[in-house]
């Protein structure tokens, strides 16, 4: 049976085999297959972004009469953003329970939730509490993030997988400064007063996106939920490790997307019109640039990426608490920009370092061939979910530090220096645990009673 061949049980398009690693197998159909799934999932992800970072839109149509202070408001988009985060673990072993083209469909269908409640609910006079509420429902579209990366992990070999996680979650990002765009044309044709028109952009596009996944995309059959692995993944340092440094660059960009346009208006004074009009251009460079991040880590190894990466984005930060202490607009705006790229590189080389760790990982056990694809399979495709939900609980923090530092000192400032400290840290555990040479061997002891000799320290530097 080839990979184009499918049956229909339980409901959708299911494949019955599927093996990327197998040249013969990918080239005569298996490239086909995986690309036009890649083509609909970065859709449908794409989708699921806008509706997640909603609330970085809705907060600047949000004037004095709704009688909301800054606090609030970065109150606001941490809610929808922590929802986001927490989401991510169960939507990861949806894919597998139900099918990836099936739950794709199920999960932007679910969008029309916090899309039409947004729409009910958005005007003044409506309590904070209600705002919260629907802010938190946006979270959804934060798990879609999850269970997209996994089913897609899936469909490419390990050679690939750099380039297609990056393409799939650099398409997905895009939506972050799509629906920022969207807000802008709306906010510089109809005017501040009338949000409900962005919300009627993308009543129908989920729609859209939804009815596409359900006529092009297909399920795997052989992909199936394994608590065992993802209890070996929750107990690998590696898993943990990886959060931390996914924090500090996928945290970091759904953070900053929902935070940018309040830190412009409550710290350089910036109209609605104004803060929109600069919003959209960090995450969007930042999202296209996660590819290249993903194609960058294919050839030199996602840990030097990632490390000199993290180096770069200390000191855009480094620049931007300067362009703080001097006020000046422009450099700040530069700055950021900046760090919004370098945030988009890393979140594409991070993530390909997570199945080469495994791959390692189970060379080192000595396994090879289909096995030790299986084991690097298994053990990332459970990892990825965890992950992905620990990095994005770093928008959370960056929000959470942002509502701190305007309540006590009316400036960004001191969450920027925090900022600063983590991509330090960041930097040093990438070196430390991913690139620092191995200690080498000690010749082993002779004669009676002689201690075997210790197991040398992994190299990761390729991975």
């Amino acid at each position: 049976m080839t990979a184009a061949s499918t049956t229909a049980r339980k409901g959708g398009r299911w494949i019955e085999r599927w093996d990327p690693e197998d040249e013969e197998f990918w080239e005569s159909d298996g490239r086909r297959v995986a690309h036009r799934n890649l083509l609909f999932s970065v859709l449908s992800e794409h989708v699921g972004f806008s509706i997640w970072t909603l609330w970085s839109v809705m907060v600047l149509f949000m004037g004095p009469e709704y009688g909301i202070d800054p606090a609030g408001k970065f109150f606001l988009v941490a809610m929808a953003t922590a929802v986001g985060a927490l989401v991510r673990v169960p939507y990861t072993f949806a894919v597998a329970r139900f099918g990836g083209r099936n739950w794709t469909v199920v999960s932007a269908l679910m969008l029309l939730l916090p899309t039409i409640a947004a729409a009910v609910v958005m005007e003044p006079g409506t309590s904070y509490g209600t705002f919260l509420a629907v802010a938190a429902l946006t979270g959804v579209g934060g798990g879609n993030f999850a269970s997209s990366m996994t089913n897609i992990n899936s469909f490419f070999p390990l050679r690939k997988k750099g380039w297609a996680l990056g393409l799939n979650a650099g398409g997905g990002n895009i939506g972050v400064p799509v629906v920022q765009l969207v807000g802008l044309l709306v906010i510089g044709t109809a005017g501040a007063g009338h949000p409900r028109l962005l919300l009627a952009v993308y009543i129908p596009l989920i729609v859209v996106a939804a009815t596409l996944a359900a006529l092009s995309m297909d399920n795997l059959a052989p992909v199936r939920n394994d608590t065992g692995a993802a209890a070996l993944a929750v107990k690998d340092g590696h898993t943990w490790i990886m959060s931390f440094l996914y924090i500090g660059t996928f945290g970091s960009f759904i953070g900053y997307s929902f935070a940018f346009g309040l830190v412009l208006q409550n710290q350089f004074a910036r109209t609605p019109l104004q803060a929109a009009s600069v919003t959209f251009v960090g995450p969007l460079l930042g999202s296209l640039v996660r590819p290249v991040g993903g194609r960058l880590a294919d050839r030199f190894g996602g840990a030097r990426i990632t490390l000199w990466n993290f180096l770069a984005m200390a000191a855009a930060t480094a620049v931007i608490v300067l362009a703080s202490a001097q006020k000046s607009l422009a450099l700040f705006s530069v700055a950021f920009v900046a760090l919004f790229i370098l945030t988009g590189l890393g979140n594409g080389s991070t993530y390909k370092m997570i199945p080469g760790i495994y791959a390692a990982k189970a060379a080192a056990m000595g396994l090879t061939g289909e096995a030790a694809a299986s084991y690097g399979r298994r053990l990332s495709g459970a990892a990825m979910g965890l992950i992905g939900a620990v990095g994005a609980l770093g928008g959370l923090g960056i929000n959470l530090a942002f509502r701190q530092s305007f309540l006590t000192g009316g400036t960004g400032t001191p969450a920027f220096v925090t900022f600063l400290a983590v991509y330090a840290a960041c930097f040093v555990v990438t070196w430390a645990v991913y690139l620092r040479r191995p200690a080498p061997a000690p010749a082993p002891a002779a004669g009676p009673g002689a201690v075997a000799e210790p197991e040398p320290r992994l190299s990761y530097a390729e991975v």
